[in-house]
């Protein structure tokens, strides 16, 4: 049996319990995940790639045991259809939280499935719970001292808390 592998990709900077529903429903559609950290040079990030390596992996080993062995983190810098092609992706992820994301995430299935008809763009849609968590907003939450522990988990916002103390 083929093992079918999907590509998230985003910044996850910070990681947010938005992206942690989506990566636990692409885990019920694919064999392997592989998340992809966007680096972008004109973009300064809060949290360095390590950073958010080690936080990605720190809440999947505690949240999904065994499971979590199923995750991989790597950084891309390309188009994202090349970083799932070179990462072994049949499947791309892309979670949705309303008709705006969809409008969005439309045109750009629709784009690169122009570039890699090989690859199939899989939409999820956020739980309700989680459809307002933005990792711009928790960032602006946190820099202000509020408290960001219904948006990520606990991992993160306790690194979120230490980035802002200095």
């Amino acid at each position: 049996m083929t093992k079918r592998t999907a590509f998230y990709a985003g910044s996850f900077d910070p990681l947010t319990n938005g992206h942690l529903d989506v990566l636990k429903g692409a885990l019920t559609v694919a064999d392997a995940v592989v998340l992809g950290i966007g680096i972008h040079p004109g973009k300064k990030p809060l949290f360095s790639y390590d950073e958010r390596v080690s936080l990605i992996e720190r809440w999947a080993s505690a949240a999904l045991g065994d499971e979590a062995a199923r995750i991989r983190v790597v950084a891309f810098d390309n188009l994202v259809v090349d970083a799932a092609r070179t990462n072994g992706a049949s499947i791309m992820i892309r979670g949705l939280r309303d008709g705006t994301d969809l409008d969005y995430e439309m045109q750009m299935a629709g784009m690169n499935e122009t570039m890699a008809p090989d690859l199939q763009t899989v939409f999820l849609p956020a739980s309700p719970s989680v459809r307002t968590i933005t990792a711009t907003l928790v960032r602006q939450i946190a820099s202000m001292g509020g408290d960001v522990t219904p948006f990520v988990p606990a991992v993160v916002a306790e690194a979120l808390k230490a980035k802002f103390a200095t």
